[in-house]
């Protein structure tokens, strides 16, 4: 396959970026604008802004992401507007801080509604238009660490991004060669609600010396390996997890004995 001239000019794609006018959504939604594509943005409530870059703005669709009648619609309404879908992009999820030994049955089912079953139906309702497109499509679902060590605090979330992972490899394996899906496992991300979590300035500064690069990830960070993973530069890649993560976390014994690593070979 002749890959073409600028693989990441998607100019005449169409891209769906759920969750995407806020925060990381916005930052790639706003990657793919600038890239040439038209985007399509879904939420519970209308943004009060939408994301525009490139000359062109989002459009966006009303929907509820765990609920699968309202995935289905989304890509229905696609389909009429623009003919065609060529990335989704999972990215609506989170969770609030909950005590595992204490937090409702309800809340729990809603986490793993939001952050797992949702990117399930969206993935479902997209496979649909893309297997029949001549150049197939790609989903990208947006991960976390939270999914891949210990995420106390978050345990529901956690495990439903376990299974996102998990779920990621097998949609790759069922629906190659038409539809690639990869998940891109995000570390801590510095957004408008940074705060909320990290304190001022300082605090952010002072979580993000933590990470080997220096400093937490921006949206751009994310959008620029969605963008990656949405062009014809990824086109061998399928069933992956890239670790967007700035090399990781220290290991807790280094801050605990106080010492750094003398980079000397180990035995």
């Amino acid at each position: 396959m002749t890959a073409p001239a600028n693989p990441l000019d998607l100019t005449g794609k169409v891209v769906l970026v759920t969750g995407g006018a806020k925060g990381i959504g916005r930052g790639i939604t706003e990657r793919f604008l600038a890239a040439g594509a038209d985007a399509v943005v879904c939420s519970r409530s209308e943004p009060e802004s939408l994301p525009s870059a490139g000359g062109r703005t989002a459009v966006y669709h009303p929907a509820d992401v765990r609920d699968p009648d309202t995935a289905f619609a989304t890509v229905a309404f696609i389909e009429e507007k623009f003919g065609r879908l060529d990335v989704l992009v999972n990215n609506a999820g989170g969770a609030p801080f909950s005590d595992a030994a204490t937090v409702s049955p309800r809340f729990s089912k809603a986490i793993i509604e939001l952050n797992l079953l949702g990117p399930l139906y969206f993935a479902q309702a997209a496979f649909r238009l893309m297997n029949g497109q001549e150049e197939g499509g790609s989903i990208v679902n947006i991960s976390s660490v939270s999914g891949v060590r210990p995420s106390p605090g978050t345990a529901a979330y956690g495990a439903a991004k376990a299974g996102m992972n998990s779920l990621t490899k097998t949609l790759a394996v069922e629906w190659g060669p038409k539809v690639r899906v990869n998940s891109i496992v995000v570390g801590l991300v510095k957004t408008e609600q940074a705060h909320l979590h990290y304190g001022d300035d300082a605090g952010i500064a002072a979580v993000g010396a933590t990470i080997p690069l220096g400093r937490m990830a921006e949206p751009d960070d994310v959008a620029d390996a969605c963008l990656f993973l949405g062009s014809p530069m990824s086109r061998y890649v399928s069933g992956a997890e890239i670790l967007l993560h700035g090399g990781g976390e220290k290991p807790a014994f280094l801050g605990a004995a106080n010492s750094e690593p003398d980079h000397a070979p180990v035995n």
